[in-house]
């Protein structure tokens, strides 16, 4: 797939609030600082279609994205953010949480692991929730940067064996790096093949 055309749509706060459900949606989730802003840029060739900062946290709200006239790309917050107070931490969980389990045209969920450190917990906890109510899901590994790669791969290494502790098969998985512009192609490929089995 090629993306020829990216609109941004608007933020919202609120499932209440989200485009009407129509076309197909993939989302994008991690930790804050995963770098899921840089990797959005990347895949759609687009500088500053989502917003990088070098503060964890800055997504607050549900981003949309027009990709192609036939999907949506949908930007969300990053969670594990400690200075995030508790109050916004549990609005956070209920929005999400209600967004995954309702809306009809969410197709899949790209959560994206960052693979210069060892698993943790969150992500691990939030993949096994994905699995107990049957959503599509796909990993995408970030940062797998050629300068530290031995560290990454040994990272995704860990990583998996600590899914096969729930799992008996390691669900679909990509290996990025937005800086070096590796696995644009593979994880565009899977939302091809997505949009069209959804047709």
């Amino acid at each position: 797939m090629k993306i020829q055309t990216t609109r941004f749509i608007g933020s919202f706060n609120k499932i209440s609030e989200l485009p009407q459900a129509g076309i197909p949606e993939f989302c994008f989730i991690g930790r804050s600082n995963v770098g899921k802003s840089s990797l959005i840029n990347y895949l759609c060739s687009k500088k500053d279609l989502a917003k990088v900062s070098s503060t964890p946290g800055k997504t607050q709200s549900l981003n949309f994205f027009l990709i192609n006239e036939n999907w949506h790309l949908v930007d969300l917050p990053g969670y594990g953010y400690a200075r995030r107070s508790k109050s916004l931490r549990n609005d956070w969980e209920k929005t999400m949480y209600q967004y995954f389990l309702e809306r009809d045209t969410l197709i899949n969920i790209f959560i994206l692991i960052d693979s210069r450190i060892p698993p943790q917990k969150l992500d691990l906890e939030l993949i096994d929730w994905f699995g107990e109510h049957q959503i599509p899901f796909s990993i995408i590994f970030t940062k797998a940067d050629k300068r530290d790669l031995k560290n990454s791969m040994n990272n995704i290494g860990l990583f998996k064996t600590k899914m096969q502790e729930n799992w008996e098969e390691i669900p679909t998985h990509f290996i990025t790096s937005s800086e070096e512009k590796k696995g644009k192609e593979e994880v565009l490929a899977l939302i091809e093949t997505l949009v069209y089995q959804s047709i």
